[in-house]
């Protein structure tokens, strides 16, 4: 008689082989989180928050960002307000030098390590390169905190300046996973953002890559979506959740749920035991009173204050949930 044994507990052996070892999740093994009952994402949320807490360990990181030039994007970003293809309440500007500074101290003076300089655009042209040259240097010289920049797609020669004068870090996300891509933008290729990633980590930036849940993805593409951020090993990965925005193709869409939500940060943990796990855009529109339970579910990293088009939480709330939660923010490290 052939005897069939009890099915492996996908906790159990993602307990063995992350927490333990510090291996992250294989894609199937994602989907199996994903997939877990909602029974189960209490126990889910608390193996994430042990994986975090050993192999990170117990700081957060606090960032804040400021859009250096908004709107008027000629890319057709579905979940974007920025894009100038469609008819969306955002319209596009210009910030000044002194204006980028003011807003780098406000931002050090919650206590945040990081500011990033975000541009609505393809890819910087040259007015744009002089202007972050300028912002840069002016934030160094005004402000200790650690400088990054959002600014599109890079050519080699754009990678080595940014890296040159100084920048920390680069976000550019995938958004989503390679199979969806397509329903998320159509004026460039999933390829091509993954190329600049790849010159950004060559270069000895820092590389914060990420994406948007709840687009209308399937849990299967969000297990892809994991696994392929985790083949590009980030130092960072943000993870925002869609909040509709008026004018554009997905402005229609239902908010993610809560739980799917807390699922999915989970297993993005349980995916990327030692990389910085950022919350940043739509978790007040998706989480709201549960974003408290998400930091204790494998989260190190936030982002506080407003976004790029959208409110975010008031700073000093997230900076009393920490005290609360007895998460120490990460303080400023030089190097000597």
């Amino acid at each position: 008689m052939i005897t069939v044994g009890r099915p492996v507990d996908i906790l159990a052996t993602a307990r063995a082989q992350v927490l333990d070892q510090g291996i992250g999740l294989t894609e199937d093994q994602a989907l199996q989180c994903l997939r877990l009952p909602d029974e189960r994402v209490d126990e889910l949320l608390d193996l994430a928050h042990e994986v975090r807490t050993k192999w990170c360990g117990d700081e957060v990181e606090v960032e804040g960002i400021v859009s250096l030039k908004t709107g008027g994007c000629p890319e057709d970003c579905h979940f974007c307000s920025q894009s100038g293809v469609f008819d969306s309440p955002v319209r596009s500007a210009w910030l000044d030098i002194p204006s980028l500074v003011r807003a780098a101290k406000e931002t050090a003076n919650t206590g945040a390590t990081e500011f990033c300089i975000v541009a609505a655009v393809r890819g910087p042209d040259g007015r744009l390169m002089a202007q972050v040259r300028e912002g840069v240097k002016a934030i160094q010289d005004a402000v200790d905190i650690n400088v990054a920049c959002s600014l599109g797609m890079l050519t080699q020669e754009q990678v080595d300046e940014l890296a040159a004068i100084g920048v920390h870090r680069y976000n550019h996300n995938l958004e989503s996973a390679r199979s969806y891509f397509g329903n998320v933008v159509t004026t460039h290729s999933f390829e091509e953002r993954w190329d600049t990633c790849e010159m950004i980590r060559k270069a000895g930036m820092e590389l914060c890559c990420g994406g948007i849940l709840g687009m209308g993805e399937t849990v299967e593409q969000r297990a892809e979506f994991a696994a392929q951020l985790a083949a590009l090993d980030p130092d960072e990965v943000p993870l925002n959740f869609l909040n509709p925005r008026p004018g554009t193709p997905f402005g229609d869409q239902e908010p993610m749920s809560a739980i799917d939500a807390l699922r999915a940060v989970a297993t993005f943990r349980l995916v990327m035991p030692r990389t910085i796990l950022r919350f940043a855009g739509g978790r007040e529109i998706t989480l709201g009173d549960l974003a408290e339970r998400g930091v204790r579910g494998g989260v190190n990293a936030v982002i506080v204050g407003n976004y790029l088009t959208t409110l975010g939480r008031p700073a000093d709330e997230d900076l009393a949930m920490l005290a609360d939660l007895k998460m120490p923010i990460k303080a400023l490290a030089r190097d000597l």
